[in-house]
């Protein structure tokens, strides 16, 4: 009897690389109060490199919290992450109502 060769092609995008317990194509989500002692370490340090490797972050990530967070404090942080949360909210409830209207608009334009 001979061996039976049996391959399984998977698409890349399903494919994960495991790197401890942690698989990297999942996004890490960090706290503010993470985010800001990052920011705040590396601006003490001086070191972008080293700190976004003792993190597991990239240069973009540091450099797009710095743009976005540079100079604030851990309450203001929550508060822009809850302001841009209502945000998100109130933008599909006027898609909705925009929606709706438009609906309402076409059955009252139409004669019975």
């Amino acid at each position: 009897m001979g061996l039976v060769s049996l391959f399984i092609l998977v698409p890349a995008s399903e494919l994960a690389f495991v790197e401890g317990n942690r698989r990297q194509d999942e996004a890490q989500t960090l706290s503010e109060e993470q985010i800001i002692g990052i920011l705040k370490a590396t601006e003490v340090a001086g070191n972008i490199r080293s700190a976004c490797k003792e993190n597991n972050i990239s240069e973009q990530t540091f450099y797009r919290w710095r743009n976005k967070y540079g100079g604030m404090e851990v309450s203001e942080v929550k508060r822009l992450r809850a302001l841009e949360r209502e945000n998100t909210e109130l933008k599909k409830r006027v898609a909705e109502l925009s929606l709706d209207n438009r609906m309402l608009k076409d059955l009252n334009s139409k004669k019975w």
